[in-house]
């Protein structure tokens, strides 16, 4: 211990409180980045979730009406025709209405 000490005792404890203030600091950073960037989210979110909404519309757009009607006549086309092939063997007329029905479509 020197003079110094006894006359100027800050001098002594600046060291230590350095080291201390610099912990305190280096723990709180990463939260307050985490904090900055729960923020910037939440303001910005309706934002990100229109971008996300055109980002999904472009990998799978939306059918219209009327692709959603021919999609579902050929469904039941398919299945009439698929129905009179299981009846060819028993009931070869229901089979021939039937694939008469499926080509009116």
């Amino acid at each position: 211990m020197s003079f110094l000490n006894i006359a100027f005792p800050i001098a002594s404890a600046l060291p230590v409180s350095q080291l201390a203030i610099s912990t305190v600091i280096g723990s709180a950073r990463p939260l307050l980045g985490l904090g900055i960037l729960a923020t910037m989210l939440i303001v910005f979110k309706p934002l990100l979730v229109g971008m996300l909404r055109a980002a999904l519309l472009v990998i799978n757009p939306k059918k219209s009406r009327e692709e959603k009607t021919a999609g579902r006549n050929l469904r039941n086309t398919l299945a009439i025709r698929r129905i009179a092939n299981d009846l060819d063997g028993t009931s070869p007329n229901m089979a021939a209405e039937l694939r008469a029905l499926a080509a009116r479509g």
